[in-house]
């Protein structure tokens, strides 16, 4: 029986978490956040229910393309993936619900080579709720679900198989240089010699199409983003008024990523009591809550070389706007 409960011979959950380790974090991150200059809260903490909903639909919308070009990459050269890493374990970063790594999945299981497979994710409820289905989808398949953090937990993964790391959905690019470049090293030092690296990287393309991806017509984005203010009001207490904060999506051409901010429509105080703060936003101030860098080749190739991870496979979608990249710890 593994930490955190309950087990089967195919299926084990393990909790790297405390039952205070969120709430904890939270607190952390808003403090310091909202004394920065300019102030920001951590886009890890948009992902309550309603934003997780949220998120949802935006991947359903017409402007947002990233969800649908991975998964159209993937779906295309999944067995070439599958053949060039020699692997037969999968670990998975942020996995969610692991709705686009089946297709993955499928490929391991037709080549005979599905060992298994280890969702990890800062959320036990969805991890769970993916792992049900996935037991009964991959019968022979041992699944070890992780809760965690992954810039805190990955040495604690477990070391069974040859194993092909992944990391989708270009959640990377919330990551600014020196944090992204950490968070490489720390998975570089995490495999083992002849394991593999899958990375899903959003690319540079027209400034505009890129900002319509992060601020659609529907206003689903803009919500998204409101409601980080509810988690906050929620969780430490505070009076965030967010019909007195503006969405707000810009490119930052000299950075090449996506930020998005929250304005401040008004001079005004928020008070977030378990804090004990009172904070000060001045009319037109800005908040960032995310920024969402894209990738050039040269540059994820590069990226990986300085961890010790050599580029051997990449792929996109047909329209060449979302890459999947293989890189091997030699």
């Amino acid at each position: 029986m593994t930490a955190g409960g309950d087990a089967s011979p195919q299926l084990t959950f393990t909790n790297h978490l405390g039952p205070d380790d969120v709430a904890l974090a939270l607190r952390a991150d808003v403090a310091s956040g909202l004394a920065a200059e300019p102030k920001r809260i951590p886009p890890k903490w948009f992902y309550d229910e309603t934003g997780s909903e949220l998120f949802d639909k935006i991947t359903r919308l017409d402007e947002y393309y990233p969800t649908e070009a991975e998964r159209s990459a993937l779906q295309a050269n999944a067995d070439e993936i599958v053949a060039l890493s020699g692997a037969d374990t999968v670990l998975e970063l942020g996995s969610g619900s692991s709705d686009k790594t089946r297709t993955l999945l499928d490929s391991f299981a037709k080549a005979g080579r599905l060992r298994g497979y280890v969702p990890f994710d800062v959320s036990g409820s969805a991890l769970r709720a993916a792992a049900v289905e996935l037991v009964r989808r991959y019968p022979s398949m041992r699944l070890d679900a992780v809760v965690g953090d992954f810039d805190r937990h990955l040495h604690l993964l477990p070391t069974t198989g040859r194993r092909l790391l992944a990391f989708l959905g270009g959640t990377i690019g919330n990551y600014e240089h020196g944090a992204r470049s950490r968070l490489l090293r720390s998975i570089a030092d995490t495999l083992r010699s002849g394991e593999t690296f899958l990375l899903g990287t959003d690319l540079v393309k027209d400034a505009d199409r890129l900002v319509s991806a992060y601020d659609d017509s529907a206003g689903v984005t803009a919500a998204f983003n409101k409601n980080v203010l509810a988690v906050v009001n929620r969780e430490l207490r505070a009076d965030f008024d967010l019909d007195s904060f503006d969405h707000v999506a810009r490119w930052n051409a000299d950075e090449e990523w996506i930020e998005m901010w929250l304005r401040s429509t008004a001079q005004q105080v928020v008070t977030v009591a378990d804090l004990d703060l009172a904070v000060r936003f001045a009319e037109g101030e800005e908040m960032l809550t995310e920024i969402s860098a894209k990738f050039r080749r040269e540059g994820v190739e590069s990226e990986l070389a300085a961890v010790g991870l050599e580029l051997i496979g990449w792929w996109t979608d047909p329209d060449g706007d979302y890459a999947i990249s293989l890189s091997r710890k030699p």
